[in-house]
């Protein structure tokens, strides 16, 4: 378990915002060599937060159903079109073959190496998933954004969640 946040996917949106792909495709890695075993998702939990390029401060919704299938991480949600402005915009981009991937966030719980480099991942704790511009997985089109100020700003939003989600404690 290294505890290090990471962003790691096919779309298709309507017209309604309702949105679906494949968040991670399982058999291949991704440009920096990390692939994620089949069985790894199995603890995630839907909703999810959708966001824009890992970007905390810009949700467009929520993904509702996450499903591990023998093809990788599939999800479905919704764009908030009618409700968030940055979703409306996304939703265009995406339709218009702008915005072509899907990344994920997650924490590392367990994990190996994995000959010729990056890592096997075994076990993981899903944090969101994302839209996103530019595709690095070969062949799932899946996005790996490892910029230290969206993590940084995103692990400061995940510490704050889940501090405010414990019991208080009672005087």
């Amino acid at each position: 378990m290294n505890g290090k946040f990471e962003f790691k996917a096919d779309i298709a949106v309507d017209d309604a915002g309702v949105i679906s792909g494949i968040a991670w495709p399982f058999g291949t890695p991704d440009r920096v060599g990390d692939e994620i075993a089949p069985g790894a998702f199995k603890s995630a939990k839907a909703p999810l937060p959708l966001l824009f390029a890992h970007d905390p401060s810009q949700p467009l919704g929520a993904w509702d159903q996450l499903e591990e299938t023998a093809k990788g991480l599939q999800v479905k949600g919704r764009l908030l079109v009618d409700d968030v402005a940055r979703a409306k915009e996304v939703r265009a981009l995406v339709k218009s073959g702008a915005v072509t991937g899907l990344s994920i966030g997650f924490i590392t719980k367990s994990a190996r190496a994995r000959r010729g480099g990056g890592r096997v991942i075994k076990a993981l704790d899903l944090v969101e998933v994302s839209l996103v511009t530019v595709p690095a997985h070969p062949g799932a089109r899946v996005t790996s954004a490892k910029s230290a100020t969206a993590l940084i700003a995103l692990a400061d939003a995940i510490n704050r969640a889940s501090a405010a989600l414990q019991p208080k404690a009672s005087k």
